[in-house]
């Protein structure tokens, strides 16, 4: 069965698709309420975020674009140390799309928000011509438990980073779909709450995190480094990447640090403890793979530091990187 323009009248059949397949994923005791808007109870300082994912395709190794609206959107509230609260979510729905598609979609979401702890508490549904696409919008709030101050400015020389794990793998997975390109690559597509929650509840002062997502690490880093005022050196042989996507960019000529994660953070850490942090990083299940690949000096931008001692300019991104890969 295919979604209709019937589906998005608002009548009996967009009734009978809210029910048959968010309403048996989304349940919860606010939404179930059927109002115009969720009531919930907030108190203290909020994050508060929101994102449109129009990945392509829409379901690919290691996730699909339901997995991932709410992992990007859970991510960005994770890395301003806040604990996810509640999600809403609107969904852009072409006619053609396969109900089964949507059915997978909605059903990750909501094992999704489960793993994290936090409720999809209202929403919105939208039928448009087309050929069977579908995007997503998320946004979420969390609250920011007291004491807790992660800012970019908050960064000093002498810092140290912290890279979560292997750099590449969603952007890999997702070109290697659209090319038709036959490997084991699976797109890194998780929330971070497991490291995030680590380090806080060890005491670990962490001074500022980013997901690494469109535009890569480089342009992360010379976001971070503009707003502390630090430069920051980066050990090219620290940096960790999958042999599988390192041989994939050496065959299409891409750089790492530029391709996009869905599951890989960055945290400046001061040196005393960052010995520690990641040791505690490396025992979730997300950071494994997690290595010290840089620190925080005194001057502006970022570098690079090669094997042989060299260095080069990391720049942002410059021009369009892969289209829709989130």
């Amino acid at each position: 069965m295919k979604i209709t323009m019937a589906h998005g009248s608002g009548g009996k059949t967009s009734h009978e698709l809210m029910g048959s397949i968010f309403g048996k994923y989304f349940s919860n005791d606010v939404l179930d309420e059927l109002e115009d808007a969720a009531v919930v109870d907030i108190c203290g300082r909020i994050a508060y975020s929101t994102d449109t994912f129009v990945v392509t395709p829409v379901e690919f190794k290691g996730g699909n674009i339901g997995k991932l609206s709410v992992v990007g959107t859970c991510n960005d509230l994770l890395m301003m140390g806040a604990k996810p609260m509640y999600l809403t979510c609107g969904f852009v729905l072409e006619e053609g799309l396969e109900i089964e598609t949507l059915d997978r979609a909605a059903k990750a979401m909501a094992e999704e928000a489960a793993s994290v702890g936090v409720k999809i508490v209202a929403g919105d549904t939208k039928v448009i011509e087309g050929h069977g696409g579908m995007f997503i919008n998320t946004s979420g709030i969390g609250v920011i438990p007291e004491g807790r101050s992660v800012r970019a400015a908050n960064c000093r020389p002498g810092d140290k980073l912290i890279l979560s794990g292997n750099l590449g793998d969603h952007h890999a997975c997702i070109l290697s779909a659209r090319m038709g390109i036959e490997n084991g690559i699976s797109s890194d597509c998780a929330c971070l709450h497991d490291i995030t929650d680590a380090l806080f509840e060890n005491d670990i002062d962490v001074r500022t995190m980013r997901d690494v997502t469109r535009g890569g690490l480089g342009t992360i880093m010379n976001e971070i480094a503009e707003t502390s005022g630090c430069r920051f050196n980066i050990f090219e042989e620290d940096v960790p990447v999958n042999e599988e996507v390192k041989g994939f960019c050496g065959i299409l000529g891409l750089d790492p640090f530029y391709m996009g994660n869905e599951g890989k953070l960055i945290a400046v850490v001061s040196a005393e403890q960052a010995d520690k942090a990641l040791e505690i990083i490396r025992g979730t299940e997300h950071g494994k793979d997690a290595r010290i690949i840089g620190e925080a000096v005194e001057g502006k931008g970022i570098y690079v530091i090669t094997k042989f001692g060299g260095s080069r300019v990391l720049d942002m991104l410059y021009g369009e990187g892969l289209p829709r890969i989130c």
